[in-house]
């Protein structure tokens, strides 16, 4: 077991066991090769190595400082070196230097006098970058003969002599083919990185008590360098405040500062300090970037060779296009760059700016004009940018990036504030929004002429959002229509100047979803047609989270009208939002009430209890009160189902109250209501059902819904007769169009209310009747919510031609829930492995085998082999059969109708 010392010569002693690495140093079999920046813990890892392998008597230790550049130097001490070890002191002659010595002739000398070692016996090459070029390939010579001298014992040279070569980056000695052969061990800065528990074991043995976060935020600044955690632990000795010494450590702390400036800045060319400081304000550079702002030539063959010299400068790519610096090391840049030229640093930042907006990154270029304060230019580019970035699904990068402004930029610019109102929304404040929208409309005069367009498109885009937020379906339709006519005829509208809010295909498909959802509310079934459209034109400009957000809205109609579809939608709304990382998004909640809505009428009660869950998490009354108008709504359903009418009443309370809170009289506010007195007639209430009832107007007092309603109370109140009289036009088949939820509950009553006369051939009809649109619909609540379990049972020993569904009623009745609809009990052929499982959660979308295999980052024939195993573990012969079965299954989600 290897400890590595990682304490300097002052302050307490800390040891850091890293048996892995001694591990792997200890098994080298010809040569290791250890390679990365200052600071890494190189020599202290061979250092303990050494110390407590247990090899000491068999380690050689040459250190190639300066000194060592003279290849005659360098081979004295090689030599020296290896006659200090037990295996070498009888073997290795007595060298020194002199005029005549030849470094390749000692090469040769050395081979021949340890051509009769029969036992390992380890080099250790400490700084070989320090090596002038004739002693690297005098080192390279010996390396490669005794590599190859070890693979065939008995022939000529040494027999088992292995090397550990460290240095601060890549020497070129040619050991390519050793790598291939499996003869070379690469130990390189990544596997030097203290992980969080080795930085702990570290301040532990330094005699530090650090609370978890100081230490969590130490590894994250330093990113596990050891010099630099080591450094952290000396200045915390004594420190009255850890954790806030913690927060504040960085490159710019004298102790780290002077280290990197001697190790690593003083190093460089000055063209080459002059790149690094006048590229330190950016958080990632490539080489025409760094070319333009320090008018150094070749910038990328400079950051490359910084990167392959350990100069704290790590590649982004794998093209090695796109690098960073280390976050300690940009820190001290930063330092250096405003004691060196502060008043070049806001020209930088705009410089910055105008490149990332020209090269099509606006969050850079508005940060980088931020940094400039040029508060002008870097409203403009959010206010232009601010519908892509929307569509994009990246407003929290839009609240930091407002949080930039000062207060009064954001009051006074037209745009901005209604911009701020759309940021207000997604964090759930309505109020705040609407305060930043009347400061957007008070502004408006102030806008100039030619950009008075894109600020009145703007304005009616975040109008359209608050309006649904408001749960205002008028001025949401209203908003919707208008944005569709500009976008259908840019002619008659359109915003001026080089940057426009968003393309008219864009824009189009903002207004049709808004559109759909809006009209679908006290529309048809034929008004979810704007919303297909809308989601179709999303998703064939290549617009995912306008694509996903559409499907949500979608499944939440759907929902309102029971239908199956509202399952297949939302499903594919969440597959979207967890394939592109949007599970955060309140439109996630959305989906999840809807999914909730459709499980709870199955009778998959568990499902929409875990669906209601997941979507708290999003929406509430101030996020998308409709939505959470709906979960309250389902939550109260569930409560009444599983026996809970107190509960459920209060629930329902609570959903009529944030109803009258919705902008006008909202159309889910009546199944709230009908739901409340059904849950006060469970509560024997009967009289103030019957007074809640009188207060109901017409229409809707004549409603399939709430003449439901009135039927239980007739019926609650042993009036069999009066409940046939309160359905008869709910049963009447001009009003069987589509179908309804209710309907079904109604044909129950009706069941219940003729076998209450006696009449039990008609009560079967009746019951068949509510089991046929039960079985159409998937709708099998209402069987929980009267007293049906004795005409249930009357009915499955008769003829029936609805045996599954009343399978799955009796069930329900029994208590034991329903399982999610057409899960198979079939077990697999063979469990899948965690691959395949990532490759068939691909298997739904239209992506191809090497798109998928882009998505993953392997091959397309990696994801064929997949796709062949995946046939194979699921019986399945096609992709579509696939994709059918996994859904069955349930190891992925399901989009079909059930049924």
């Amino acid at each position: 077991m290897s400890r590595v010392t990682e304490a300097g010569g002052r302050g307490p002693q800390s040891v850091v066991a890293r048996p892995g690495l001694s591990r792997r140093l200890t098994e080298t079999k010809r040569v290791a090769a250890i390679a990365a920046p200052a600071g890494s813990g190189k020599t202290m890892l061979l250092r303990s190595w050494i110390e407590e392998s247990g090899l000491g008597d068999r380690v050689a230790w040459v250190a190639a400082g300066s000194s060592e550049r003279d290849p005659q130097r360098f081979w004295v001490s090689v030599f020296d070196a290896l006659r200090r070890t037990g295996a070498g002191a009888p073997l290795v002659p007595l060298v020194s230097a002199a005029p005549d010595a030849d470094g390749w002739a000692l090469v040769e000398r050395l081979l021949t006098a340890l051509a009769p070692l029969r036992e390992p016996l380890w080099l250790v090459v400490d700084d070989v970058h320090e090596l002038g070029p004739a002693a690297l390939r005098q080192l390279e010579l010996l390396v490669l003969r005794a590599a190859s001298a070890s693979a065939a014992l008995g022939a000529s040279g040494a027999s088992d002599l292995r090397f550990v070569l460290a240095s601060r980056h890549d020497v070129r000695l040619g050991l390519h083919r050793l790598r291939l052969e499996g003869g070379l061990v690469e130990i390189r800065a990544a596997d030097l990185r203290f992980s969080l528990a080795e930085a702990r074991r570290l301040f532990t043995g330094a005699g530090l008590d650090l609370p978890e976060p100081a230490a969590v935020a130490l590894h994250e600044r330093t990113e596990g360098w050891a010099a630099g955690l080591r450094m952290a632990a000396m200045s915390l000795a004594g420190h009255p405040d850890p954790e806030r010494f913690a927060a504040e450590f960085s490159g710019s702390e004298r102790t780290v500062a002077e280290y990197l400036l001697v190790e690593v800045l003083e190093r460089q060319r000055e063209d080459v300090r002059r790149l690094l400081l006048r590229t330190s304000i950016l958080e990632w550079v490539n080489g025409e970037l760094a070319e333009l702002l320090s008018g150094v030539g070749h910038g990328e063959r400079v950051l490359q060779d910084l990167e392959e010299a350990g100069a704290f400068v790590l590649a982004l790519d794998s093209d090695r296009t796109r690098f960073r610096y280390h976050p300690m090391f940009a820190e001290l840049l930063a330092l250096e760059l405003r004691r060196a030229v502060p008043g070049e640093v806001a020209g930088l930042h705009r410089t910055a700016s105008g490149w990332f907006a020209a090269h099509g990154r606006p969050l850079e270029a508005i940060r980088h004009a931020q940094a400039a304060r040029d508060w002008d230019q870097a409203a403009q580019l959010l206010v232009s940018h601010w519908p892509g970035l929307y569509l994009d699904g990246q407003d929290a990068a839009v609240h930091e990036l407002l949080a930039g402004f000062p207060g009064a930029v954001r009051a006074g610019d037209a745009e901005l504030a209604a911009v701020a109102a759309a940021d207000e929304l997604t964090r759930g404040s309505l109020k705040a929004a609407e305060q930043h929208l009347n400061q957007s409309e008070r502004a408006m005069a102030s806008v100039p002429a030619q950009r008075r367009d894109r600020a009145d498109l703007l304005l009616g885009i975040v109008r359209l959002l608050t309006a649904r937020q408001r749960g205002d379906l008028d001025a949401e339709l209203q908003q919707a229509q208008r944005l569709r006519t500009i976008a259908e005829h840019p002619q008659a509208s359109r915003p001026s100047g080089p940057a426009r809010p968003a393309s008219g295909e864009e824009l189009r498909a903002v207004a049709l979803i808004g559109l759909g959802y809006a009209s679908s509310w006290s529309g048809g079934p034929a008004q979810t047609r704007h919303l297909e459209e809308g989601i179709a034109l999303a998703r064939r400009i290549g617009r995912p989270y306008l694509e996903f957000t559409g499907l949500a809205y979608k499944s939440a109609i759907e929902a309102t009208r029971l239908a199956p579809e509202a399952e297949t939608s939302a499903a594919r709304a969440i597959e979207l939002a967890e394939s592109h990382g949007w599970t955060d998004k309140v439109a996630v909640g959305v989906a999840s009430v809807a999914s909730a809505g459709a499980m709870a009428w199955q009778g998959r009660l568990d499902e929409a209890e875990a669906y209601l869950r997941r979507a708290g998490l999003t929406i509430g009354p101030e996020v998308e009160a409709v939505a959470a108008l709906a979960a309250l709504f389902i939550r109260g359903q569930l409560e009444l189902v599983r026996g809970r009418a107190a509960d459920a009443f209060d629930t329902f309370q609570t959903a009529e109250t944030l109803a009258g809170h919705l902008a006008g009289a909202h159309p889910f506010a009546r199944p709230v209501r009908a739901w409340s007195i059904r849950t006060l007639i469970r509560l024997g209430e009967l009289a103030r059902a019957e007074q809640s009832l009188a207060e109901i107007d017409e229409p809707e007092r004549d409603s399939g819904l709430v003449r439901v309603v009135a039927a239980t109370l007739r019926l609650a109140r042993d009036d069999p007769r009066g409940a046939l009289a309160e359905l008869g036009p709910a049963l009447d088949t001009d009003a069987h169009a589509g179908w309804r939820a209710w309907l079904v509950e109604a044909f129950l009553l009706e069941a219940l209310a003729r076998d209450a006369l006696g009449e039990r051939a008609a009560a079967g009809l009746a019951l068949e009747r509510a089991l046929e649109q039960a079985e159409a619909g998937s709708t099998l609540l209402c069987f929980l919510l009267h007293p049906v379990a004795e005409l249930v049972e009357r009915h499955a020993r008769g003829r029936t031609s609805r045996a599954r569904v009343v399978g799955e009623v009796r069930t329900l009745l029994g208590g034991g829930g329903l399982a999610a609809r057409g899960s198979a009990q079939k077990a697999l052929v063979e469990a899948l492995s965690d691959s395949e499982i990532r490759v068939l959660r691909y298997l739904p979308t239209n992506l191809t085998a090497p798109q998928i295999g882009d998505e993953l980052s392997v091959s397309r024939n990696t994801v064929k082999t997949h796709m062949r195993s995946l046939y194979t573990k699921l019986d399945t012969h096609s992709r579509a059969e696939t994709v059918a079965r996994a859904r069955e299954l349930g190891l992925i989600a399901r989009v079909g109708v059930v049924g």
